[in-house]
């Protein structure tokens, strides 16, 4: 099915992402990932994508089949550009139609250190274009509500987001921020661009100090002082500062749905407790909201 025309048929499209065992574990160690969250009511699953090495790219396609054809999940599978030739993201492409996986999350990819840059794609629109192209795929964007930090301003990463669905995004789904404030400003400029694809909000559940530290060096993102407020006086104990970040992603998600966003999509990291404890908070409200759409 494709991923876009969920945003269609409800009215609040909820989704977890999550990511592949380390290459020296067996991709068996995913099935009790996907058991326990196959009991958790969402739309879809989405795979991360590793930046370079065959192997790494061969394991998500191989996780994307799995969760299709043994748990019936529709998975949205990662494909990265960064240090690709298109003979590599054909044969992807191959890969994941033999898995019968047909959405796709089409990204630049992060520079890494000693990361060699290919010159087939210089921008995840080019990958979005030649997927496209291709044709059979249902296609996917990211984009930043903060402005993505190699950007040189929002209003410039908005038109870049515009050329994403003029090459072929249906949805798009956001990086994770924690200012609610900077989403609602972001998605009125893009709709004033001509955005008119679905955007799905990311939320990333925060559980730690360290965590937040590795966030804000990747990704900039800014933190309003009511989470500041929490990491100061929680941060030092776990299980405090884990009830303390998912009480924040809550209330989080539930001004985003009285603000009719399109789509929630859970940052997991893979933690399966607080996927579930997330969605007991909110699934009977998401529930409500999709009936009341339907009806």
């Amino acid at each position: 099915m494709e991923i876009s025309k969920l945003f269609k048929e409800k009215k609040i499209v909820y989704s977890f992402e999550i990511f592949p065992p380390k290459l020296n574990s067996p991709i068996e160690v995913i099935y009790d990932t996907l058991s326990h969250l196959e009991n958790l009511k969402h739309d879809y699953l989405s795979v991360t994508y590793g930046a370079g090495g065959s192997d790494v790219k061969s394991r998500t396609c191989d996780i994307a089949s799995i969760i299709k054809n043994k748990y019936n999940i529709e998975p949205l599978s990662h494909l990265t550009c960064i240090n690709s030739k298109k003979d590599e993201v054909r044969q992807v492409l191959d890969a994941l139609r033999d898995g019968n996986v047909t959405n796709i999350l089409a990204m630049r990819g992060d520079k890494q250190p000693g990361t060699i840059v290919a010159d087939d794609f210089k921008f995840s629109y080019h990958l979005m274009d030649f997927i496209a192209r291709n044709g059979g795929f249902n296609i996917a964007g990211a984009c930043y509500p903060e402005g993505h930090p190699e950007c040189e301003s929002l209003t410039k990463d908005i038109e870049y987001m515009k050329k994403k669905q003029d090459c072929g995004a249906e949805f798009f789904i956001t990086q994770m921020f924690f200012d609610n404030g900077l989403f609602y400003e972001f998605i009125n400029k893009a709709r004033k661009t001509g955005v008119t694809a679905p955007v799905q909000v990311g939320i990333m559940p925060i559980t730690s100090t360290k965590q937040i530290e590795r966030i804000v060096y990747l990704s900039g993102a800014r933190i309003p002082q009511k989470l500041s407020k929490l990491l100061a006086r929680y941060g030092s104990n776990k299980e405090a500062m884990t009830q303390a970040g998912i009480i924040y992603a809550t209330e989080q998600i539930m001004d985003l749905v009285e603000n009719n966003v399109q789509g929630i999509h859970i940052y997991t990291m893979n933690n399966l407790n607080i996927a579930r404890r997330i969605t007991e908070n909110i699934n009977s409200v998401i529930s409500m909201e999709n009936t009341s759409y339907l009806g």
